[in-house]
């Protein structure tokens, strides 16, 4: 991309302090450069099922937050920074850092939750906030759960001192 924006920086740290549409512009020129479009921003709920993975409790691993400084890096054990990614234990689907370190995007407009059992919900088609979701280094312990949410503008990268980062989707051929 040309330069680092991280408050952070570190040769294995996530980079963090991007916007939305930072993170899009990184999509699209990851797509021209491999020749396709299968990378893209993972929707809430595929972030959420990501997450999860296959789990129903407050953390893939259970639900009691002690447990949370084996698998990701938040207030209580990140001594005020980011850390390198892959350190911590990953989660059964073999994702690292799903919780803390930084906050991801994903490609959902902010909108409250449905009552309705709904199967791999998409979020609405405008809005005024984006959706961020795992929790950061600077978060307690109930910021970095599965279900936690925050959001902020597309165009913030730094809003409310939220370091804001993300991870890819790949849609297979």
């Amino acid at each position: 991309m040309g330069n680092n924006p991280s408050r952070f920086e570190g040769k294995d740290n996530p980079v963090e302090q991007v916007s939305w549409f930072d993170a899009q512009t990184f999509v699209k020129r990851l797509n021209e450069k491999e020749g396709h479009n299968r990378y893209r921003l993972p929707t809430e709920a595929e972030w959420e099922y990501a997450a999860r993975a296959g789990t129903s409790n407050v953390y893939y691993f259970g639900d009691d937050e002690n447990e949370l400084s084996k698998h990701g890096w938040y207030r209580e054990n990140s001594e005020g920074k980011t850390h390198p990614v892959g350190q911590k234990l990953p989660n059964p689907l073999g994702l690292y850092d799903i919780y803390g370190n930084v906050y991801e995007w994903v490609e959902d407009w902010l909108d409250k939750y449905s009552n309705k059992q709904i199967s791999d919900p998409k979020g609405p088609s405008f809005g005024s906030f984006r959706v961020l979701r795992g929790g950061a280094w600077d978060d307690s312990a109930g910021y970095c759960r599965s279900a936690s949410r925050w959001w902020g503008e597309p165009k913030d990268s730094d809003d409310y001192d939220v370091y804001t980062g993300l991870r890819l989707a790949f849609t297979p051929e």
